[in-house]
């Protein structure tokens, strides 16, 4: 018989959680996971009930509550870390999983004197980096992509950095406040024309959107934001039209 103690555990907020997974790799317990979409408490025996993963919920989905619920044991806690395989992070984002494909054939240039020159305009473009007050974002259009983007997809210069300002930028691995609280400032000071956010198609990655919306909505500005979507082959996957500031 499984008996239940009154303690403080961790409850999800489902119709807030939009399955981001910023708050699993928190959890030094591997207690939470995306599942179908949403992050969800694995086993009740895994949360310490501490709220470490609190913080990093940007749609403020978590909380600590105090109920019944099975006894924190770390001794489960620990055979379940050990579980884990080796190329697989407790997310269970699929870039934690190790893939391998064949590159598809690159278009030759129609001359060996033809070359493929950056489109890149300024540095530095790290958001880490990159001052408010940088000439070269006052007035522009913006776009914030994911580290992996320029990796991933092949013609990324052409079609999305050309005649914009770059910042670069991991939801998952970075500072999410303090890239937020930078991105708000620069919105501020450089009153942009656009932001267009790239991002790749794992979960954790739709984290840049979300500092996006809340830096928009923060700064009060009327500013469009288009989102892209790119695969791990290196496709297009989607793109979204400008929601209204109003509506973020």
């Amino acid at each position: 018989m499984v008996i239940k103690h009154l303690r403080k555990i961790i409850r999800i907020d489902e119709e807030k959680c939009d399955g981001c997974g910023l708050c699993v790799p928190s959890c030094a317990e591997g207690a939470l996971q995306i599942i179908d979409g949403k992050a969800k408490l694995v086993k009740e025996q895994y949360c310490d009930g501490l709220g470490a993963c609190l913080g990093e919920c940007p749609q403020g989905a978590l909380i600590i509550e105090e109920r019944e619920a099975d006894e924190f044991d770390e001794e489960a806690v620990e055979q379940h870390l050990q579980e884990q395989p080796e190329n697989e992070l407790p997310c269970g984002c699929p870039s934690a999983n190790v893939a391998r494909f064949q590159p598809r054939e690159a278009e030759q240039p129609e001359s060996a004197a033809t070359t493929i020159t950056s489109t890149l305009a300024h540095w530095p473009v790290q958001l880490t980096l990159v001052p408010p007050s940088a000439p070269f974002l006052k007035d522009a259009d913006i776009l914030l992509a994911a580290d992996c983007v320029p990796f991933a997809y092949a013609d990324f210069h052409r079609e999305f950095l050309k005649d914009r300002a770059l910042l670069v930028a991991c939801p998952k691995l970075d500072d999410f406040g303090a890239h937020l609280s930078k991105l708000v400032a620069i919105l501020h000071q450089a009153t942009p024309r656009s932001l267009t956010v790239v991002h790749m198609e794992v979960p954790c990655c739709s984290g840049l959107v979300h500092m996006a919306q809340k830096a928009i909505a923060a700064s009060g500005l009327d500013i469009p934001l288009y989102d892209v979507t790119i695969g791990t082959m290196g496709d297009i996957l989607s793109r979204l039209d400008p929601v209204p500031s109003a509506a973020i």
